[in-house]
């Protein structure tokens, strides 16, 4: 059970450079198992959620090799085998193989992910649009078994956007017979990344990045090279770094246009943000404004970057209103917030942040992986010695992150017991 430790209150200074997106990573490994030869895929992040990918896609006989950031996947051995509670219980993107197993194999039986603390996320939308491509399926033990002779393309209208059951469905209906069209699309970036990728190994997919998806099915696929798209996430939480520590940040190998409307809401707080080609440049100097946020399907604010939103407004001029519009259990920070010194008050999905002058260092505990990031950016505004515990919620989703901060000047490291 490692710690990261944190002795507040440097300016961050210098370059960073973004890893691969988690979130456009493991439904594209998961792709990668619909095609009938090896593909290679580029700037992958060392991650633990990465990792337990892997170790599903082997459970399933496909092989898996990395060096650096490049994984390459074979599918040649892909065999049917249950995905296993062991592994799903610790990832929900482990659903992700619904869709491959279907279109290659006809056959799927994977364990019911559990809920989780940022609140109930099920997977009717996913199996719905399975049985209306034609799939049969039935709920046994714990365990969703899936089995058809071949999908159908069909008329899909979700009832939400949904990440998950889009990357799913689309999988699934790049070798379906006929012509699938799914509705009320999901379109964030990771989404399209899938689709270009999918339609890299022979795919015909139009509409990405619209809430309308067009895809022609065909009858195979083949392995090719591709580059994983920057996150926009750690992005954003390296930004949100900058600015409560009222320091100078660039950020390298990320898209400006996945993070706009982050970078729109920085400006309002009096953070000058300057973009160059692939590198974004921060620069801020004084308590933030206070900025009010909603969360909202891409390309509104995401969710991911609530609670690091959140650590900011602590420290603005004023008082602010943060309006959690996607998960209903998304506020499980703020108590930890507050024992750093944070006035919140929270009523439903609603949480008002009265700014205070200053953040105290005390020992924290993460609930889940954003809330992890908050709490080390407020270690890093805070006076004093922050100990952040539960930290391998953390390495699901950022890579070496201490590492990094330190190189920007953060006082951080990270022990062990």
């Amino acid at each position: 059970m490692d710690k990261i430790i944190i002795d507040g209150g440097c300016r961050l200074r210098g370059d960073v450079e973004i890893s691969g997106s988690k979130n456009a990573s493991l439904p594209v490994l998961t792709a990668a198992m619909m095609a009938e030869s090896k593909s290679i895929i580029a700037n992958v992040p060392e991650l633990r959620d990465i990792a337990t990918m892997v170790r599903v896609l082997e459970t399933h006989g496909v092989k898996m090799e990395r060096h650096g950031d490049v994984l390459t996947v074979d599918p040649a051995g892909l065999r049917y085998r249950e995905t296993p509670y062991e592994l799903v219980k610790t990832m929900r993107a482990s659903i992700y193989v619904m869709g491959p197993l279907l279109a290659r194999l006809g056959r799927v039986s994977v364990s019911l992910p559990g809920g989780c603390i940022i609140g109930r996320r099920p997977i009717n939308l996913h199996l719905e649009g399975f049985m209306k491509m034609g799939a049969d399926i039935k709920i046994r033990h714990g365990y969703v078994d899936a089995r058809t002779k071949k999908l159908k393309g069909a008329r899909i209208n979700l009832e939400k956007k949904s990440v998950g059951a889009t990357a799913n469905l689309m999988m699934a209906a790049s070798m379906a017979q006929g012509t699938t069209v799914i509705k009320n699309a999901a379109m964030e970036p990771h989404i399209v990344n899938l689709g270009e990728y999918l339609n890299a190994m022979g795919a015909k997919i139009c509409g990405l990045g619209t809430s309308t998806i067009i895809i022609e099915g065909v009858k195979s696929l083949t392995g090719c090279g591709y580059s994983v798209i920057p996150d926009y996430i750690e992005a954003g939480t390296f930004l949100v770094a900058g600015a409560i520590t009222r320091g100078e940040v660039g950020l390298l190998n990320v898209s400006s246009g996945q993070v706009r409307i982050i970078l729109e809401k920085l400006s309002l707080t009096g953070a000058k943000i300057r973009q160059e080609n692939n590198r974004i440049y921060l620069k801020s100097e004084l308590r933030p404004k206070p900025v009010g946020i909603k969360t909202q399907p891409y390309p509104g604010f995401p969710t991911d970057m609530q609670a690091q939103w959140m650590a900011l407004m602590c420290l603005a001029t004023g008082t602010s209103v943060i309006e959690e519009n996607i998960w209903e259990s998304r506020f499980m920070h703020v108590s930890e917030l507050e024992r750093m010194g944070a006035d919140i008050r929270v009523s439903g999905n609603r949480a008002v942040v009265k700014g205070v002058s200053g953040l105290s260092g005390t020992s924290v505990m993460v609930s889940d992986l954003r809330a992890g990031a908050a709490l080390v950016l407020a270690g890093l505004a805070a006076s004093g010695t922050t100990t952040v515990s539960r930290v391998y919620h953390l390495d699901r989703g950022y890579e070496a992150i201490e590492k990094k901060l330190r190189k920007l000047g953060a006082r951080i490291k990270r022990v062990s017991k």
